[in-house]
């Protein structure tokens, strides 16, 4: 890879890792609701991105026809990702959201009939691995399986998003038009399943940041990346996140470092090394 190209990929996993830590900052201690969140973060990154938008194309053309599913898979990966980190730690989030997003990815792959190695298969078996090692209960080590079925749903939904984006020709247009689409589904989930909502100053500050900085333009980036690389290495190089937003999250959270977490890690990432 080109190292523009590196450095824009490092660039968007930055900004991937941060929206762990925003959310579970905003989240864990109840300073906004789980849905509030996520509007806030979708609208607030549709609002810069139409501003975006227009300064790169001087005028706003979007079709109404296009997009609705990968708006759709944007909504239920924020919508999914937001209550879970209700109860679950911004590095533990991250690991289980990406690492099914390479599960999802290797699965497409096989479809799309990309070349998988046998060597290739055994990383996936261990990264997979490593998530069931995370997962399953212990006594010293506690985690709210419905909070990780949540994530696990939303690492499902960003890796079609992420499919998705491989025909992606204008990534500002095309990211543009899926945050304000979302739009329409997060008033479906509201008017069907949310009976109250609550919000202050630090929740709202945390979402917008999420939605105008981390979100909006760590997607935007990513649809860039997209029609350059493979399935395979757009699901191996979004490993690299989970790491990022655990150290992190130790050192701007103060979120405990656990024989657990750090074994799930060290696997998970060796099956990765060793697809690459």
């Amino acid at each position: 890879m080109k190292t523009k190209l590196i450095l824009i990929i490092f660039t968007a996993l930055l900004f991937f890792a941060s929206n762990s830590l925003l959310a579970r900052g905003a989240l864990s201690h109840n300073d906004i609701d789980a849905y509030s969140f996520t509007f806030l973060r979708l609208f607030s990154g549709a609002v810069v991105l139409i501003v975006l938008l227009f300064i790169k194309e001087r005028k706003i053309s979007l079709d109404i026809r296009k997009n609705w599913l990968s708006s759709f898979m944007l909504f239920l990966y924020a919508i999914s990702f937001s209550y879970a980190y209700i109860n679950l730690n911004a590095g533990i989030g991250a690991l289980i959201l990406f690492a099914m997003v390479q599960l999802t990815l290797i699965a497409f792959a096989l479809i799309y009939k990309e070349k998988i190695s046998v060597k290739k298969l055994l990383g996936l078996f261990i990264a997979l691995g490593g998530l069931i090692y995370l997962l399953y209960p212990k006594q010293n080590f506690d985690l709210s399986l419905f909070h990780a079925f949540l994530m696990i749903i939303s690492g499902i939904a960003w890796g079609f998003y992420t499919i998705l984006g491989k025909n992606s020709t204008n990534a500002t247009l095309n990211t543009t038009d899926n945050f304000l689409k979302s739009i329409f589904y997060l008033v479906v989930f509201y008017l069907l399943f949310v009976q109250s909502i609550h919000t202050d100053s630090k929740g709202i500050i945390l979402a917008m940041i999420s939605g105008g900085i981390t979100s909006a333009l760590g997607y935007t980036l990513w649809y860039y990346i997209l029609p350059k690389i493979s399935i395979m290495t757009s699901g191996i190089v979004q490993l690299l996140a989970p790491p990022m937003a655990i150290f992190l999250s130790i050192f701007l959270l103060g979120e405990p470092l656990s024989l657990t977490l750090i074994l799930s890690t060290i696997v998970i990432l060796g099956g990765i090394f060793i697809t690459i």
